[in-house]
C-alpha cells in the first residue's frame, strides 16, 4: 500500500551516498535497460540477471503488479510519481523503498521511465542522525564554526556568535582576522592550516584576545579542530569547537608567574654573592633582575658604609649621601640619565621619598609613575624629564638591611614591560635584595677585616732595610689576590754584631687576622732572640716554644739563616720550611738539602744547624709556599720552575725578583709570597782589619797600638782613646777568664765594632766587687764605655764583643 514520501529533496545522483540510491531506467513495456550497483545492493539483482527483463514480474507481487502496471501507463504519458511501495528482494522479502520516477523521451522521442529509489528505513536513520548532529550544532553552549578549506566560515552556532558578539551573517563567507581583529589570528589560522594539511585534530589549542561582545577585557579559549572530509577523501574544510577558558588561564598565568619568580628568586640566590667583593655582589643583583624582572635596575650605598664606616640608624631629620655602585639598563632607554652613574655620589635630604623608605626601612612601590611622583623621589629636578621621556611606568624601591640597618637601597623600575609591579613583584623583590643585603654586608665585614689585617701585617714587616757590609738583598712582598685571604707570612732582615745578619722567612698556617696577629707575634720574638747572638736552631727552639704557648692550633713553618760576611759562612736551621735555592756565580741554581725539622707549634723537638759557604757573587734565596704552590700542581714543579728562572745570569738582584714574580705568580696568588733574596758581595778591604792574639809579647799592649793605627787609617781617630781601653779591657777578660785569646777584629760598618775570639766557653758576665778588690771591674767599664756589648758562641769558644757609634758624616 503507498504512503506519503518524506517531503525533502530529492537527493543528487551520488553513487557514494551514505544512503544507497537504486537508479533503474526503464522502455515502455516495462523491460530494464540500466541497473546501478546501489539497485544490486538494495534488491539482490546483479544488473546482469535485470537488464533486459520484464521488471514487474521480478520487483512485485502478483496482487501489487496490476496497480503498477497502471500506474507505469500514467507515467508513460509524462506524469511524476513519488511515494512509498515495497519491492521485493530477490532472496523474497519486501524492501519498502521511497520511490521517485520520471518520464523522459529517449533517442528517437522512445519514451522511457527513469526511476530512482532509496530505503525508506535508511532515509529515515539518516534524517535522525542529521537531526541530532543540528541539535547539538545549534543547541550546544560551546561554541562551533566549520570552515573551508580557506579558512572562510562556512557556518557557526549561535554559542559562538555570542561569545564573539556578532550575528551569525557577520561572520559567513570571512575569516578570522576580518572578523575578529583583536584576537592572535595568525597562530589560530596557523593550527588550522596544520590540520587541512595533515588530518591530525588539534585539542586545546589556546587562543586570546578581545572581541567585540567584550572589548574591555582580555579572554582567553580552548580550541579543538577536526579536518572534514567526504569518504572519497576529498578535504571539505575545518570544524572546530571553543569554550572559554579565561578564569583557567589567568590562574595558569598566576601560577606561570609565580613559578618564574620562584626560578628567578632560585636563580638569582645560586648568582648572588658568590664573591666577597661588594661591588661585584650589587653587580650579581643587577644581573639577575634584568630583565626578566625589571627593565632598569641600580644599587645604591650609604657612602659612610664605603667609607669603613659602621652602618647606623637614619634621624628624622637626616638626609643621606649615596653612591651607585651597580646600575643596568636592559634596552637602553636613556633611563640612565635619571640615574647616577656607578661611581658618582648624590645626596637627598630627609624629606624626599627615597630618604623616608631607607629610613623606615620599607618599600617605595609606584605601580603607576608621573611627574609628580618621580619629582618626589629623585634628588634633583633635572632627572624627572629623563625619567618620563624613557618611558619610566612602573618604580620600586626596595631598601638594603642587614642586621636591622641600612646599607642602601635597590631600585627597579619598568618600561618596555607593560606591566606594573604588584604585590607578588614586591614580594620577590624584597626576598633578593635581602639575600644581596646579607652578602654586601659579609663584604664589607670582610673587606673590614681583610684591611685591618692588611694594616696588622704591613706593620708587622719590616719597613725598612738596612745596609748590609758585604752582602746586597732584595726582597718582595705580595699579598693574597683572595679578598679575604690575608695570610701570616713574614721575612725579615735582622743586623747583628760584628757585620753579621740573619735572613728570616716564615708562614702561619691559616689565614684572617689571627695569622697575621700570630706572625707579629713570632716575628717579633724571632728579631729579639736573633739580636741575643743565639744560634738559628736555638732561635726556632725558642720560637717553637711561644708557638705552643699561643695555643689554638697556632703553627708555622721558618727558616733561619746567619750570615757572617768576614768568611761568606752561613748558618741554617728549617722548621718545617721549604729549603732555600743557592745560585753560584756560574748561573747553576741548586736546592740546598737540609733537615726539614718540624712546624712550629708542636713542641717538645730539637731543630739542627746547618754550615754552608757562599761563594762571591752567589745569591742565596728564601721563599714561602705561596711562590711555587699551585692548585692542582705539584709543589716541586713550582720548586724546579723557581730553579731554573734563577739559573739566568746577568741580571742585578731586583731583575732577578721581578723575573722570578713574573714566572711563578701569574694573575695573583691565591696565598701571600714573601721572598729574600741576597747576593754576597766583596768585602771592602778598609772595612774590617785582623789582629792575630797567639803570639809572644804583651797581648793587651799590642792590641791597642794596633787598634789605634787601624782607626787613625781609618779617620776614626776620634774612637782611639775609647777604643784602644774596650780591646785592652776584652783582651785581659780573655786572658784571666777565656783561655787562650785567639784574635782581635775591628769591624766599621754602621758602629765601630770591636771583638775579641778566645777558647774559653764561659760567657762574660757583670759581677759585683767590693771597694778593695783589686779586679772584676773590666767588664763593668765595657758595659759604661760601650754603645752595646755582648757575647756569642763559636766553634772554638766565644767571642766577645764591643760596639762604638761611629761620628756623624764617617
Amino acid at each position: 500500500m503507498d504512503r506519503p514520501a518524506p517531503q525533502h529533496d530529492p537527493a543528487p545522483l551520488d553513487g557514494h551516498r551514505l544512503v544507497p540510491l537504486a537508479t533503474a531506467l526503464l522502455d515502455a513495456d516495462g523491460v530494464v535497460l540500466h541497473w546501478s550497483e546501489d539497485a544490486e545492493r538494495l534488491l539482490g539483482w546483479s544488473a546482469e540477471q535485470i537488464v533486459g527483463r520484464y521488471a514487474a514480474p521480478l520487483l512485485t507481487t502478483g496482487e501489487q503488479r496490476t496497480e503498477v502496471l497502471e500506474r507505469y501507463e500514467r507515467i508513460l504519458t509524462g506524469r511524476r510519481w513519488t511515494g512509498l511501495h515495497p519491492v521485493r528482494h530477490r532472496d523474497g522479502h519486501e524492501v519498502l523503498l521511497e520511490i521517485h520516477t520520471y518520464g523522459i523521451d529517449g533517442p528517437g522521442g522512445r519514451p522511457l521511465v527513469l526511476a530512482t529509489g532509496a530505503d525508506l528505513h535508511a532515509v529515515e536513520q539518516v534524517q535522525a542522525d542529521l537531526a541530532v548532529l543540528d541539535g547539538f550544532f545549534t543547541q550546544s553552549p560551546i561554541g562551533m564554526a566549520v570552515y573551508d578549506t580557506d579558512l572562510r566560515f562556512v557556518r557557526l552556532n549561535d554559542a559562538l556568535a555570542r561569545i564573539n558578539g556578532l550575528p551569525v551573517a557577520d561572520h559567513l563567507g570571512r575569516r578570522i582576522d576580518a572578523v575578529l581583529p583583536g584576537l592572535n589570528a595568525a597562530e589560530i589560522e596557523a593550527v588550522m592550516r596544520q590540520v587541512l594539511v595533515t588530518g591530525e585534530p588539534v585539542v586545546d589549542a589556546r587562543s586570546h584576545g578581545r572581541t567585540p561582545g567584550d572589548p574591555r577585557h582580555e579572554r582567553a579559549w580552548s580550541a579543538s579542530y577536526f579536518r572534514l572530509a567526504d569518504p572519497s577523501g576529498r578535504v571539505l574544510g575545518v570544524s572546530s569547537s571553543l569554550i572559554d577558558v579565561t578564569e583557567r588561564f589567568q590562574a595558569e598565568a598566576r601560577a606561570a608567574r609565580a613559578q618564574e619568580r620562584l626560578t628567578l628568586l632560585a636563580e638569582a640566590t645560586a648568582r648572588i654573592g658568590t664573591t666577597l667583593d661588594l661591588q661585584r655582589t650589587a653587580e650579581e643583583l643587577v644581573a639577575a633582575v634584568i630583565p626578566r624582572f625589571a627593565d632598569f635596575a641600580t644599587v645604591d650605598l650609604l657612602d659612610p658604609i664605603l667609607q669603613g664606616e659602621e652602618p647606623g640608624l637614619l634621624g628624622p631629620d637626616q638626609g643621606v649621601l649615596l653612591r651607585a655602585v651597580a646600575a643596568g639598563d636592559a634596552y637602553d632607554t636613556g633611563l640612565t640619565a635619571a640615574a647616577d652613574a656607578v661611581g658618582t655620589t648624590s645626596a637627598y635630604d630627609s624629606h624626599r621619598s627615597y630618604t623616608k623608605s631607607l629610613r623606615s626601612g620599607r618599600p617605595l612601590w609606584v605601580p603607576r609613575m608621573d611627574e609628580a611622583k618621580l619629582r618626589a623621589i629623585v634628588p634633583h629636578e633635572d632627572r624627572v624629564a629623563p625619567g618620563i621621556e624613557a618611558g619610566l611606568h612602573s618604580y620600586l624601591l626596595v631598601p638594603l638591611l642587614a642586621r636591622g640597618m641600612v646599607l642602601g637601597g635597590a631600585e627597579f623600575a619598568r618600561t618596555q614591560n607593560p606591566e606594573p609591579f604588584g604585590e607578588a613583584d614586591v614580594a620577590l623583590a624584597e626576598e633578593l635584595v635581602a639575600r644581596a643585603a646579607v652578602c654586601i654586608d659579609n663584604a664589607r665585614l670582610y673587606r673590614r677585616e681583610r684591611d685591618t689585617a692588611l694594616t696588622l701585617q704591613r706593620s708587622l714587616l719590616p719597613q725598612e732595610i738596612h745596609r748590609t757590609l758585604g752582602l746586597e738583598i732584595a726582597y718582595r712582598y705580595l699579598p693574597s689576590s683572595v679578598v679575604s685571604e690575608v695570610g701570616g707570612d713574614w721575612f725579615d732582615v735582622v743586623p747583628l754584631s760584628c757585620g753579621r745578619v740573619a735572613l728570616v722567612v716564615g708562614d702561619v698556617m691559616g689565614h684572617g687576622i689571627r695569622a697575621a696577629a700570630t706572625m707579629g707575634q713570632l716575628r717579633t720574638v724571632a728579631r729579639t732572640l736573633a739580636t741575643l747572638d743565639m744560634a738559628p736552631a736555638q732561635v726556632l727552639a725558642r720560637l717553637d716554644e711561644t708557638a705552643d704557648g699561643i695555643g689554638e692550633g697556632q703553627f708555622a713553618t721558618c727558616v733561619c739563616v746567619v750570615y757572617d760576611p768576614v768568611d761568606r759562612s752561613c748558618t741554617l736551621s728549617s722548621a718545617g720550611h721549604l729549603a732555600p735555592v743557592v745560585m753560584g756565580p756560574d748561573g747553576d741554581a741548586r736546592v740546598l738539602e737540609i733537615p726539614p725539622g718540624v712546624p712550629l707549634g708542636v713542641g717538645g723537638t730539637t731543630f739542627e744547624n746547618t754550615e754552608f759557604t757562599l761563594p762571591e757573587g752567589g745569591i742565596l734565596t728564601l721563599y714561602t709556599d705561596g711562590l711555587v704552590e699551585r692548585r692542582g700542581a705539584d709543589i716541586d714543579d713550582g720548586i724546579d720552575q723557581l730553579r731554573r728562572t734563577l739559573a739566568a745570569r746577568g741580571r742585578t738582584l731586583e731583575a732577578h725578583c721581578d723575573a722570578v714574580v713574573s714566572a711563578l705568580v701569574r694573575g695573583g696568588s691565591e696565598d701571600d709570597v714573601a721572598m729574600i733574596m741576597a747576593r754576597v758581595l766583596p768585602l771592602p778591604r778598609d772595612r774590617i782589619a785582623t789582629l792575630p792574639l797567639t803570639g809572644e809579647g804583651p797581648t793587651p799592649a799590642a792590641a791597642r797600638r794596633f787598634t789605634r793605627a787601624t782607626l787613625a787609617g781609618w779617620g776614626l781617630g776620634t774612637l782611639a782613646d775609647f777604643a784602644e781601653l774596650l780591646v785592652s779591657e776584652l783582651v785581659t777578660n780573655a786572658l784571666v777568664h777565656g783561655g787562650e785569646p785567639l784574635r782581635l777584629r775591628l769591624f766599621r760598618d754602621r758602629t765601630l765594632t770591636l771583638e775579641v775570639a778566645d777558647t774559653g766557653r764561659q760567657q762574660p758576665r757583670l759581677r759585683p766587687s767590693g771597694s778593695e778588690d783589686e779586679g772584676g771591674r773590666g767588664m763593668y767599664l765595657v758595659n759604661e764605655l760601650a754603645h752595646r756589648w755582648g757575647s756569642r758562641a763559636t766553634v772554638e769558644g766565644k767571642v766577645v764583643w764591643a760596639e762604638l757609634e761611629l761620628p756623624l758624616g764617617s
